[in-house]
């Protein structure tokens, strides 16, 4: 022998079981939703991921941008900057970070994934999430979906905040740990609310739960959304976060309104 440990009686078949299962899972995936563009279906190898055309189209959101909001500036003065939106009026949060403006490409993947079913898509769109948010993944303690009221999770039957966070967590080696924060006000649909009313609407909204304390105290915490509007939601879930003892709260969405260029 040279030293290596012997495969135990029964684990290589095991394994070998495990991989076949493996492909048939994507074989039938691949038959429900066969290899295309996850923006327009136009034939794509591999599976799951933006054509060519669908990619260009899509407005990413880069340096230069405002280092507290994350919102891009339309031009680069060579140093870190904040906006003056959000000089004066000052984020909860510390940094936020998305993918892309929220136009007409990632509102219709948005749409699909929370709408339409396709948590197929959520992989996909982790991925590009990771890249948009590596510099808070790596301080981050733990990653925290944005939760869902359990009303409105029980109709929708899952929480794409959630479905996102799971990929960002696996790739960045992050625990994700939903159960640090719950949702506990049935809030009324934040659409078509100003500022001020959307604020409202969410006042109370969030609770560490008191059991979760321990587990929270000191860390530092990476949320995680799908699309990050006005700032409210992110807001109201990280100043409950903060009160419930973490150290600081980043946000990190796979989509920004941007309401100037």
């Amino acid at each position: 022998m040279d030293g290596a440990e012997s495969e135990p009686a029964g684990s290589g078949w095991a394994s070998r079981l495990g991989a076949l299962a493996g492909r048939a899972g994507r074989a039938v995936l691949g038959l429900v939703y066969p290899p295309g563009c996850i923006v327009c279906g136009a034939a794509t190898e591999p599976a799951h991921v933006l054509c060519a055309r669908c990619w260009a189209r899509v407005r990413f959101i880069e340096r230069p941008f405002c280092e507290r909001l994350g919102t891009p500036f339309a031009v680069d003065l060579g140093v870190p900057l904040v906006s003056p939106a959000a000089a004066a009026d000052p984020p909860v949060f510390d940094r936020a970070r998305a993918v892309a403006r929220y136009d007409e490409v990632t509102r219709l993947l948005v749409q699909k994934l929370k709408y339409g079913d396709r948590l197929d898509l959520a992989p996909a769109l982790g991925r590009m999430m990771v890249r948009a948010g590596a510099e808070l993944a790596r301080d981050a303690d733990a990653i925290v979906p944005v939760p869902l009221h359990p009303t409105r999770l029980w109709w929708r039957r899952f929480n794409q905040a959630m479905e996102l966070a799971r990929p960002v967590a696996q790739a960045c080696g992050r625990p994700c740990e939903p159960a640090l924060l719950a949702r506990v006000k049935r809030t009324r649909p934040q659409v078509g609310l100003t500022r001020p009313q959307r604020g409202e609407n969410l006042q109370g909204a969030f609770r560490v739960p008191d059991a979760m304390r321990p587990a929270l105290k000191g860390r530092r915490i990476l949320l995680v959304d799908d699309v990050l509007t006005t700032g409210a939601t992110a807001n109201a879930a990280a100043r409950a976060l903060l009160r419930g003892g973490a150290s600081a709260v980043d946000v990190l969405a796979f989509a920004r309104v941007v309401t100037a260029a």
